[in-house]
Formats: structure tokens, sequence, C-alpha cells
């Protein structure tokens, strides 16, 4: 954690589980101008993590009958949710899974880099979960032919559409009724749409590198700070990002979901092993399943879980496939 501080990032939080105890370590400060220390209880965006709740609740439906891998996007969802979204009608909820679908990601697009995370963001807007679908409303231009490993945000946010069709209730309280509630994540919610319950947000900055400035530019809401190296854009806020990466959590409460997963307390033995289904990724360094990565260590041991990364946050979330 100090090695990182070091080398420029303001603050950590890290939590460990095992079967010998829970540990929790920080470093750093979660406020640059009153040099606030980080604590256990601060609160972290913590990306496309988000992805992994998604699925479970996903699978949860599945095994309730109420939904099939085979099943398409053009099943369940009004028109207008897709409407002009290239091979969106056919893509099935095991392709948008494992990222297969042939869809374009909405962060790809030059322009919702500017207006999402840069120059031309609204800080105090709250984005509606539909928004962020707007910018991929043309044919194909970044996503490689169905079938084909494509990271997209749009993938989750389809199947964040799917839950609400078919439970008749929103994403996130069906995320909250049937993951946070029951694990007692009590820091844990969907920022924009939901209220934070307790602990407190840690700052958000942003390293502001060359590529940062040219592909979204600085918005003048958003200090600049050391020179020109970091920006603060604490006024902005994750609703862009709802079910493919909106979470807020502290690491001991996603250390309490991990277990719950790896310990099959969530899904069943058949949801486990399908979400265990690999296949490669564009990196060659980790496999896709659907909703969870496998990545190899030095060692050759398989871990489990997914990155984040949002504006000025990063997150990480693994467990050991054995042992």
């Amino acid at each position: 954690l100090q090695e990182s501080i070091a080398a420029g990032v303001t603050g950590l939080s890290a939590a460990i589980t095992s079967s010998r105890g829970h540990w929790t370590f920080v470093a750093g400060v979660s406020d640059l101008e009153s040099q606030q220390p980080i604590t256990s209880t601060h609160l972290f965006g913590v990306g496309s993590i988000t992805k992994v709740f998604t699925a479970v609740v996903i699978f949860q439906l599945i095994e309730e009958g109420k939904l099939q891998l085979t099943d398409t996007v053009s099943k369940f969802l009004d028109p207008e949710i897709y409407r002009d979204i290239d091979t969106a009608a056919e893509a099935n909820v095991d392709l948008l899974l494992s990222h297969e679908t042939g869809i374009d990601n909405w962060e790809d697009d030059p322009a919702w880099i500017k207006a999402g995370r840069g120059s031309k963001l609204d800080p105090a807007h709250k984005r509606t979960n539909i928004e962020p679908l707007d910018y991929i409303r043309r044919p194909r231009l970044t996503a490689p032919e169905r079938g084909n490993y494509y990271y997209a945000n749009t993938n989750y946010e389809l199947l964040g559409f799917m839950i609400e069709k078919i439970t008749q209730n929103t994403a996130e309280a069906e995320i909250r009724r049937r993951i946070l509630a029951p694990l007692g994540m009590e820091n844990t919610f969907l920022e924009g749409f939901e209220e934070q319950n307790q602990g407190t947000m840690t700052k958000r900055y942003h390293f502001a590198t060359e590529e940062y400035r040219e592909a979204a530019g600085i918005n003048v809401a958003f200090p600049e700070l050391q020179d020109g190296k970091l920006i603060d854009c604490t006024a902005s806020n994750l609703s862009v990002e709802w079910t493919a990466g909106g979470m807020v959590s502290t690491p001991s409460d996603l250390v309490k979901f991990a277990t719950a997963i790896r310990d099959g307390k969530l899904l069943s033995a058949e949801s486990l092993a399908t979400m265990k289904m690999w296949r490669p990724t564009s990196s060659g360094t980790s496999e896709m399943g659907h909703g969870l990565f496998r990545m190899r260590d030095s060692e050759k041991d398989g871990w489990l879980g997914h990155f984040g990364g949002v504006l000025g946050l990063t997150a990480a979330l693994w467990w050991k496939e054995e042992g």
C-alpha cells in the first residue's frame, strides 16, 4: 500500500478474509486539502465490480425459472430501449453476460468520453439509466462480430433492464433484496439511484494524463492539483454507470459478497459452474466467464473476480479459485 502512495495514489483501503480471520488495511488520505486519513469505513466507487452483482441476480432469475440463457433482449424489453442499437435485439443472456454480443460500448464513443467524464460533463446531473444508450444508437463501429469477446458496459445495462422487466421492480431494489440485505452489506448502494445509508465518501482524484486531457478534456468543475497532475472530480457521480458500474461500497462489504459467491450462499452449484465457463479475452492474461474473470498469478494459481474503474476511483475484488 505504501508503495502505491509513494507512486502518487492519494488513498487506499483493502480487506482480506481467510479461514484465519479478517483484516483491513488503509493508507493515505481521503481528502488532500484537509489531510483526513483514509479509514476502513470510507466509501469508494467500485466500478465494474457492479457487474458481478448484476450477474448474480440474473442467475437467481434463471434458477427461479423466469429467464433462460437463450432468451434475447427483444423477448423482454420494449423496443424503444434498444432502438437503433446495432445487434442488440438478437443478443441473448448468455452473450450479454460474457461480453460476446457484438454491441458497441458507449464508453468507447468519443462524444461520451467528453460528456461522461470530461469537459462536457454536467457534474450535477443525475442521469437516467437509459441515457448512456443514446450514444450508440447507430451502426456498430467498434465491436467485433457477435460471438467474439468485446467488453461493453452496454451488455450489463441491458441486463439491468431485463431484471426490471421480469421482476417489475427496480434493479437496485432487487440487488438490495437479494444480495445486500441478506449479507448485511450496509455500506453498499447504487449511486444516483439509491440514497447513501452510512459511511463517508472519499474524495475522487483522477490522474490528468496527456491521454485523458486529449480524449476527455478537463472539466471546469474539476480543480487541478499538484501542478496539473491530478484533478478533483468529487463533484461527479456514478449515475451514468448504473448496473454496469455504479456501485459504491467498502472492502469489508465486498469481502462478504465474494465469500458468499464462493461458498454457494447466493447461487446453486449449477449456476456457479455456468459462471465459470471460461472463454479467452483479448488481453490474453485473463479468461471471461458469465460475470466473472479468471486470472492466474506467478504461481499459476487461479483467482476469480473483477476489476473496477470509474472517474477518480479504481477497485479490485478477487478470491482464490481453489483453497
